[in-house]
């Protein structure tokens, strides 16, 4: 297929698809619990930005930047791949930048275009400020924050790493593209459909040409569908190839697993802890997968972009990035103890007491109301017997 096909291709296809997802995005607005935030700070790529911030939030206090695809909204993406009820659930504050119209017309992030992929310039410096913003306004711990995004939102998310690596502990890239690959319209496409194989050691050097870090760098997850026709699945295994270089870890996967039934490679550091992993959802096109998490629960909600795979790629982002090991109850409950009498618990020996005064073996439990005895009398009797009542 020519370049020139691919144009008119690109021309034409997102506006279908944003038809679709336009639709779905207003419906969306209403069942999302995103809240737009304005004066955020310097703002050169006149980006809207939105947030969610739970009443419980775990310690220390982390972050999830998450970046919707072409065509999207915040909100619908929220809706469709489930990150605020994740963040409900376990209690961390969700930032949504969204494009607007008069960046690009189908609502991509310009992901490719030089002003706004380079460090403290355009939409990369704006996200930068949302993300300032919200640390200062909610108390994040700076060590604790992350990013994902899916298709051109994937491809900014690779930007966001490149050039503030120093920023975040992890990020996730869905249906994605490398950073520092495309500086045009005509690169972009050439990579979006061709996917043009690079040396481990140049893709390396595009991120840390990016700034001045010279790491500890981010740990990275890569999803990509098998028969993505929009973003060739070969840009999954340049970005593999990319972070390779940087963390320097071998090409060949030292794990190779099966999670929900999809192949999973992952590299890991001499600690033990992986720093590099992707999925290949196989027979999946361009999209964000959705499906049951590991805890029985659905996040998202199918739609444009958003399919139904049997895995659910949020749940799995934000196990990779640790956020799913908090107890939705713990803060509240050790609230609530601190906040009410605590209840009377029976030692061993006044439990052994209660028992004797009803007559029960204890491996031969009872119930009280066939017994009809009164209870409170039997309880004041063993009490009295344990020396804990005169």
């Amino acid at each position: 297929m020519s370049l020139a096909r691919n144009v008119d291709r690109l021309r034409r296809l997102p506006k279908a698809d944003g038809l679709r997802v336009a639709e779905f995005g207003r419906s969306a607005d209403a069942s999302s619990p995103l809240e737009e935030v304005t004066g955020f700070g310097d703002n050169p790529g006149s980006l809207r930005m939105f947030a969610f911030v739970p009443a419980q939030l775990q310690k220390p206090r982390a972050l999830v930047v998450v970046l919707h695809g072409c065509g999207q909204t915040a909100a619908s993406y929220d809706l469709g791949a489930g990150w605020s009820t994740l963040a409900q659930h376990y209690g961390f504050a969700l930032l949504m930048p969204e494009q607007r119209r008069i960046n690009n017309g189908n609502t991509c992030f310009n992901w490719f275009n030089p002003e706004d992929t380079a460090r403290d310039s355009g939409e990369a410096c704006s996200i930068r400020e949302m993300i300032a913003h919200m640390v200062e306004a909610h108390r994040i711990d700076p060590r604790r924050i992350f990013i994902t995004g899916l298709s051109a939102g994937g491809g900014m998310t690779s930007v966001m790493l490149a050039t503030y690596p120093e920023v975040f502990a992890a990020g996730a890239v869905i249906a994605g593209l490398p950073y520092g690959i495309a500086s045009n319209l005509r690169e972009a496409l050439d990579s979006m459909f061709h996917s043009p194989a690079r040396s481990a050691r140049e893709l390396g050097d595009l991120v840390r040409n990016a700034s001045h870090h010279r790491g500890p760098w981010p740990k990275i997850s890569v999803w990509h569908g098998s028969a993505d026709r929009t973003v060739n699945p070969g840009n999954a295994d340049e970005i593999v190839k990319q972070w390779l270089d940087l963390h320097d870890l071998p090409a060949t996967p030292m794990a190779e697993t099966n999670v929900d039934g999809y192949p999973r490679q992952a590299w890991w550091n001499k600690d033990g802890e992986t720093l590099v992993e992707s999925y290949a959802i196989t027979g999946m096109a361009h999209g964000t997968p959705l499906g049951l998490a590991a805890n029985d629960q659905r996040y998202g909600v199918e739609g444009a972009f958003l399919i139904e795979a049997g895995i659910s790629s949020s749940y799995h982002i934000a196990k990779f990035f640790g956020l799913t090991g908090w107890i939705p109850d713990a803060a509240q409950k050790k609230a609530d103890a601190k906040s009410s009498k605590p209840a009377l618990t029976p030692a061993p020996h006044l439990a052994r007491s209660i028992r004797a005064a009803v007559g029960e073996q204890p491996t031969e439990p009872k119930h009280e109301e066939a017994r009809g005895f009164d209870l409170g009398q039997i309880i004041t009797r063993a009490l009295t017997a344990a020396g804990l009542m005169k």
